[in-house]
C-alpha cells in the first residue's frame, strides 16, 4: 500500500526542502496547523523514508574547493557497478554517483581544490579501481541552478 500525501504534508516538505532549519512552530503558523501536527506529519514521514534527514549547505569555494567536475565512467564490464560504486564512496571528494544510460555506465560529480587536485583524484584513485576502463571529465565553469523540487 503506498504512503499517501496530502495537501499539508507537500506544504510541510516545501517549506522544509526550502531551509530545513524552519522550526516546526513556524511551518505550523505558515500552514495554519498546530505545531503538533507537524511533528506527528514529520514523524510519519521520516518513518516511511519519503524523508530522510536534513542536510547542511556549505560553500564548498569558501573551503578551498573550487573545482567542481562531472565525470563519466566508463566500466570493463556493467557486472561491476557496484564494486566500482563501493571504491568512489572511499574517495571523500566524490559527491554523487549515478548508474545511467548511454555509452558511459557511471556519471560521478566530485569537487577537488584545483585541475592539479582533480589530476590526482583521476590518476591516483579514480583511474586505478578495478573495472575502471577509462573516464571523461567535464569541468563545471558555472552552476546556474540548484533547488530544492517543488512537490505539488
Amino acid at each position: 500500500m503506498a504512503l499517501q500525501i496530502d495537501d499539508i504534508d507537500r506544504q510541510i516538505l516545501n517549506i522544509l526542502m526550502q531551509d530545513a532549519n524552519t522550526s516546526y512552530v513556524d511551518v505550523a503558523k505558515k500552514i495554519r496547523v498546530s505545531a503538533g501536527t507537524i511533528h506527528v506529519r514529520m514523524k510519519h514521514l521520516k518513518k516511511h523514508g519519503v524523508v530522510q534527514g536534513a542536510s547542511l549547505k556549505v560553500d564548498l569555494a569558501a573551503l578551498g574547493y573550487n573545482t567542481v567536475a562531472f565525470l563519466a565512467i566508463y566500466l570493463e564490464r556493467s557486472s561491476q557497478y557496484a564494486e566500482v560504486v563501493l571504491q568512489l564512496q572511499k574517495i571523500p571528494e566524490v559527491l554523487s554517483a549515478h548508474y545511467i544510460t548511454g555509452p558511459h555506465n557511471i556519471m560521478v560529480q566530485l569537487v577537488c581544490k584545483d585541475s592539479h587536485h582533480l589530476h590526482v583524484l583521476l590518476h591516483d584513485y579514480i583511474q586505478e579501481i578495478k573495472g575502471v576502463q577509462r573516464t571523461e571529465s567535464f569541468i563545471s565553469l558555472h552552476e546556474s541552478i540548484h533547488r530544492a523540487l517543488r512537490i505539488d
